[in-house]
């Protein structure tokens, strides 16, 4: 009656397999949120060794970047106002990308959170 997601499932996917079902488009300079590993908390971890880093495109953005399309287009505007989404959104991002040094630290920081929601998610 109520639907619980499976874990195992939905981090197999993001860790092996959303990079290829939503590969990231990469583009121009442009101004936006900072994504990927140059976002928070990879960005504590392990400083972006880009000098241009990359960004959701977004009016009200205030980094300068390299073009980084986000996983869905209304994205931006969710992680603004919900900040442990963006944390979220940021570290699927890392995976997105193509640097496996900061592929595993995002997973390394993903896998708990995806635990901890599971818990969280009520039974009934």
């Amino acid at each position: 009656d109520n639907p619980k997601p499976v874990v195992i499932a939905l981090e197999e996917f993001i860790v092996h397999g959303l990079k290829y079902a939503f590969p990231p488009d990469r583009g121009t300079l442009t101004r936006g949120m900072l994504t990927s590993s140059a976002a928070s908390p990879l960005a504590e971890i392990s400083p972006h060794p880009d000098n241009m880093p990359p960004v959701w495109p977004h009016p009200k953005g205030r980094h300068e970047g390299y073009a980084f399309s986000p996983l869905y287009r209304s994205a931006p505007e969710a992680a603004m106002v919900d900040p442990y989404l963006y944390e979220l959104l940021t570290l699927v991002d890392t995976i997105r990308d193509e640097r496996s040094r900061e592929r595993n630290l995002a997973v390394a920081q993903l896998r708990p959170r995806l635990k901890r929601a599971l818990e969280d998610t009520p039974t009934e």
